[in-house]
């Protein structure tokens, strides 16, 4: 008796758990840009300076920075990668307004503060770099007021030696501020700043000090940008292809429940609530580790299903093999689930180790597919191996399902001992 409370228990918990929390766990999801929509670039990076390399370190950065900028567009977790030696992928879901987004994805690349280089030729031309981007402490510019309440922007720099040897060299000169060769600002050097940090006037505009604050905290790139390829995927789409995937899964569901559960009776319809539970523990975990949804995801959800249903059968049929020879409903189940239990873990483990592989050596989508994949297989060993066991084992063990028919196998196919 204690064991069929135990069993009713635990179905009836995990069941009212999947329903209270299901349409929480699912407005939470991140969707990928195939499925709300957005915009997507492609960057080849090249270094600043001829003849330097493009490093592992400064494409870091450099999609760090990319990053940095994203979410100054307010999207929801932007998506930067880098791909091979020398490219950045950038994804933007929600986006709408691709002008609005090459700018500011790539006109603070040449943020540079120059000087005068004194020449005859050009005398009144800013033409020597003195500092570029990141020179200057992240989020180091701050907008604050002056004695006068007119905005200004405090700025602090990485290095106070080599600031303080060009304020010391520009005492009562400008030094500019251009972005991508656009003059922004052209203060002038009141002292020489041995602390690290500086005030810059802005002339009472306080939209322009923010501008301004906001330039240089995005900061220049460590490399050059060229875009490659980019493309708009419209919310309409994402949702539509959202919409179609859906109902195809949810069709084909209900065609494996109705399969598992005609085909192997009881054990199938344990199964079958295995499944559900496998389901939505991985919705659970996408929502927890907040994972991006996308339709290569959407396709692993679906073979790693497979693969569980895949599972069941195989256990399901090797008891009714030892059912047919003769073997009581308990000894089957143990002997069934014993000699399956190898063949199953070797089909999820060496597909583990491939997922693995592409995770390692795959980009984009790839990487998202095999990770989805890899989630999806433990998930499946654990609710479609090992807790199915346990329901079925609390069953028998309270003297249910004790006959073959329970399990789909008729008197007429057991063979006599």
């Amino acid at each position: 008796m204690k064991r069929i409370v135990a069993f009713i228990t635990v179905v009836v918990v995990l069941s009212a758990l999947m329903g209270w929390t299901t349409p929480g766990l699912l407005k939470s999801m991140r969707l990928g840009l195939d499925l709300k929509g957005g915009f997507e670039i492609l960057y080849e990076a090249s270094p600043l300076e001829s003849g330097a390399k493009v490093t592992k370190e400064s494409l870091v950065k450099t999609a760090q920075s990319l990053e940095k900028r994203a979410n100054k567009l307010g999207t929801s977790e932007p998506e930067v990668t880098t791909e091979g030696t020398n490219r950045i992928r950038v994804k933007l879901a929600g986006v709408t307004d691709e002008a609005e987004v090459r700018k500011m994805m790539k006109e603070p690349a040449e943020l540079t503060f120059r000087s005068k280089d004194g020449t005859e030729k050009n005398p009144d031309e800013y033409n020597k770099i003195e500092m570029i981007g990141t020179d200057f402490a992240e989020n180091g510019a701050a907008l604050q007021f002056d004695n006068m309440n007119k905005p200004q922007v405090s700025i602090k720099v990485k290095s106070k030696d080599k600031f303080a040897e060009i304020t010391k060299r520009l005492l009562g000169q400008p030094l500019a501020i251009y972005m991508n060769d656009e003059l922004i600002s052209a203060p002038v050097v009141q002292a020489v700043l041995t602390d690290g940090t500086a005030s810059i006037s802005v002339g009472g505009d306080i939209d322009e000090a923010k501008e301004l604050r906001d330039v240089i905290n995005l900061g220049a790139l460590p490399l050059k940008l060229h875009e490659k390829y980019s493309q708009s995927l419209g919310a309409t789409l994402g949702q539509q292809s959202l919409k179609s995937t859906i109902e195809a899964g949810l069709i084909g569901s209900v065609f494996i429940l109705v399969f598992m559960v005609g085909m192997y009776r009881a054990p199938g319809l344990i199964a079958s609530f295995a499944l559900i539970l496998h389901t939505w523990l991985l919705i659970a975990v996408f929502a927890w580790a907040n994972f991006t949804l996308t339709l290569p995801g959407i396709a692993a959800i679906i073979l790693g299903i497979g693969m569980a249903v895949d599972a069941n059968i195989i256990t399901n049929e090797r008891i009714r093999e030892e059912l047919r020879s003769g073997k009581s409903v308990m000894s089957s189940v143990k002997a069934g689930g014993k000699h399956s239990l190898r063949t199953v873990l070797d089909s999820n483990i060496t597909t583990i180790i491939v997922a693995i592989v592409m995770y390692i050596y795959g980009t984009g989508s790839v990487k998202g597919f095999a990770l989805v994949l890899i989630v999806e297989i433990v998930l499946s060993i654990a609710t479609n191996v090992y807790f199915v066991r346990f329901l079925l084992n609390l069953l028998l063990k309270a003297g249910k399902l004790m006959k073959p028919k329970y399990f789909g196998v008729k008197e007429s196919e057991i063979r006599a001992l």
